[in-house]
This record gives structure tokens, sequence and C-alpha cells, in this order.
């Protein structure tokens, strides 16, 4: 069984993996200074509940898009599973993919791992968005190829923006404003609601259309990130939702790195 983690800048994720079915799937916060014995202490006990235990991982892949908690989780492997760990992006798991770009060492792992899975599933033109600490878009061309992509602020941390600064702007929760979908709010919840989550719907809409636009041809949308589901409910925007398309991208490098 493999043991995926995607450690982004927000949570890191741990799935076991067989094949490419996700078995079982935990995240914890995102913290450099977490040693690799606490790692263990918390993984092991989550991994008894599914009645598994460090023999049953025969591997470990990574992609992490903050290096300094690389060590730790390298340390949770070697010590606690036995297994060195195959690292997204370095040999023997090269992306293995064109990265048509200026600079491609500047690409997260995350991106660059989504951007396989995608491809795989759907071998087209495409534009991934993934919704996390930041929320990305990517563009890949039918060969595959990563051909560039924008960086916007997640919701969240845009929210986080608004309240920090303004003292008397109080923090609200991230979901679509209730009642008659008015975009003209009566309250300040109400039109915070409406700023944030209409303001963010209207900027995924936009920005997919001006990307269509300079693709020049058909481009599906495929989302993820945990908050994919919600928009989904309220655009037409997205063509697929993929909640687990980075573990299924380790798993993907993973099985090549095999062969």
């Amino acid at each position: 069984m493999l043991l995926a983690i995607d450690a982004g800048n927000t949570n890191v994720v741990f799935a076991l993996v067989e094949g490419r079915e996700i078995k079982a799937r935990w995240r914890i916060a995102t913290d450099p200074r977490r040693t690799g014995d606490e790692y263990a202490v918390w993984l092991h006990n989550l991994m008894a509940l599914e009645g598994k235990g460090p023999a049953d991982i025969e591997a470990v892949i990574i992609a992490t898009v903050v290096p300094r908690a690389l060590h730790n989780l390298e340390v949770l492997s070697t010590k606690y599973f036995d297994c060195d760990p195959l690292i997204a992006g370095h040999d023997p798991v090269s992306w293995g993919i064109q990265l048509d770009i200026p600079e491609p060492g500047s690409l997260g792992a995350d991106r660059a791992v989504n951007a396989i899975a995608a491809h795989a599933l759907y071998p087209e033109d495409l534009i991934v968005i993934d919704f996390g600490t930041a929320t990305t878009f990517d563009v890949v061309d039918y060969s595959g190829a990563y051909k560039g992509g924008i960086i916007a602020p997640g919701i969240n941390l845009s929210l986080d923006a608004l309240v920090n600064a303004a003292a008397k702007l109080p923090r609200i929760a991230i979901e679509a404003p209730e009642g008659n979908m008015s975009v003209i709010g009566t309250t300040t919840e109400s039109q915070m609601h409406i700023g944030v989550f209409w303001g963010y719907v209207a900027m995924i809409e936009g920005l997919v259309e001006r990307t269509r636009a300079e693709i020049g041809r058909p481009a599906k949308v495929v989302s993820t990130g945990g908050l994919a589901t919600l928009f989904d409910e309220h655009t037409r925007v997205f063509d697929a939702i993929e909640p687990d398309l980075t573990i299924q991208g380790l798993a993907m490098l993973y099985e090549r790195s095999k062969s």
C-alpha cells in the first residue's frame, strides 16, 4: 500500500492508496516545526482505526510546497515506515510532462501533480482550478504540456485580510448568501457574504472566460480543493470535480516510478 503525502501551505494530507483507489485520508494543519515523531504518533493512531499499521506501507511519496516541512516528513518515512520516500519532481519521479514556462523550477509541486492527474483523466485542453490557500488556475494542453496559469488569493485568505484590516467587520462563514440571491445586501453581514462569495464566483467565471478565449479552443474546467463542491452549486463553469486530484496524481507518479 502507498502512503501519499501532500504538504500544502495550510494542511498536510495523508492518504492510503491501493492502486489508484484511496482507502483512507486524513489532514493535519501544516507546521514545519512538527517532528517526524509527532507525525508518527498522530498517523499511527488514525491508521489503527482503519485496521492498518506501518507494516502495510510499501512506499511513501511526498509532494510539498513547504520546503521546511520536507525533512520531518522524510524522517517519518524512514524511521517509522522503513521507506526512503519518493519526492515528486525529483528522480525517479520527475514530472514526465513538458513544462512550457520560462522557469519550470518555480512551479509548485501540487500544481504539477494536478496537471499530470487531470491530463490522465481528461486528455484534452484543460483549465485546472485548485481551491487552496491560494486559488490557482493551471492551463494544460491536449498533449499534456503545462502552459502556465494564474495565482489568486484563496477565499479564506481574502476574508482574513478584509476582517483584519477593518475593525468593525465581523468574521463570517464561507457560504452562499441566504435568501433571494440578491446582490444588494441590507446588513453588514449580508453585504460581506455577497462581496466575498459572489465576488469570488464572478472572479472564477471571468478568469475562465478570458483563459478560454486566449487558448482559442474549447477547454474543459476541472476543479479540486475543499471549496470546489460549494462553488459548483452556484456556477456552471466547472465541467468536472475531482476532490482528490493531487493524491491521484501522486499515485500515478508512483506507478510510473515502478515502471
